[in-house]
């Protein structure tokens, strides 16, 4: 197994693979915010080869044995994360152009993540930020999360950055293995409007570099 920067070749041929484990870090928010699983894989597919996009390859680390997914890293300074959101404007302009995408989907999506917005604390200067990270349920206890997290950890410290987090739902057994790493938890937020559709506070957790 190795870790290694995603090639082009690799999302063309494992795309759907990428968007699966995206969706696993966060199935209820997710589902809250895009209404569907397919528009989210809609969404990460056509992000990948983007530059710049909260999906794009760029900021895509693969877990990988031959020729198979093991799991995922995006990850990326924190400075970057509004701007990477902002990235997505001309893409889902494209995605309409194209009929990808509908009209309606879009409008949902646009206001259900401004409710989900506030879930996500602000990333101040000197952060790397781990935005998804995922190992496939049947390569779990291998060891990969861990490697994926030391990492990630090496890239924040070549990049500059003093200090490493993540944003998980507080109900993600995830939240156990962070801690186990190393990581505390700094916030706990709410937003009225996911709360009230089922999904839960949203932990902030963190390490220093």
């Amino acid at each position: 197994m190795k870790i290694t920067p995603a090639s082009e070749q690799q999302i063309e041929d494992h795309a759907q693979d990428i968007a699966d484990l995206v969706h696993q870090t966060g199935p209820v928010p997710y589902d809250y915010q895009f209404g569907t699983k397919d528009l989210l894989d809609r969404f990460v597919k056509r992000s990948l080869p983007i530059e710049g996009t909260l999906f794009g390859r760029e900021g895509l680390n693969l877990a990988i044995d031959g020729d198979e997914i093991l799991g995922i890293l995006f990850s990326f300074p924190g400075t970057e994360f509004r701007k990477r959101i902002a990235a997505q404007n001309p893409m889902i302009e494209q995605m309409l152009a194209k009929e990808e995408v509908t009209m309606d989907e879009i409008s949902g999506l646009i206001e259900r993540a401004g409710h989900s917005s506030w879930l996500n604390p602000e990333l101040h200067p000197g952060t790397y930020y781990i935005h998804a990270i995922a190992v496939k349920p049947k390569h779990r206890g291998k060891q990969i999360g861990v490697q994926l997290i030391s990492h990630a950890m090496e890239l924040g410290q070549e990049q500059g950055c003093k200090r490493l987090q993540l944003d998980v739902m507080s109900d993600n057994p995830a939240v156990h293995f962070y801690r186990s790493q190393g990581l505390e938890i700094l916030a706990e937020t709410t937003a009225p409007k996911p709360r009230e559709n089922g999904v839960p506070p949203e932990y902030r957790m963190g390490i220093r570099l």
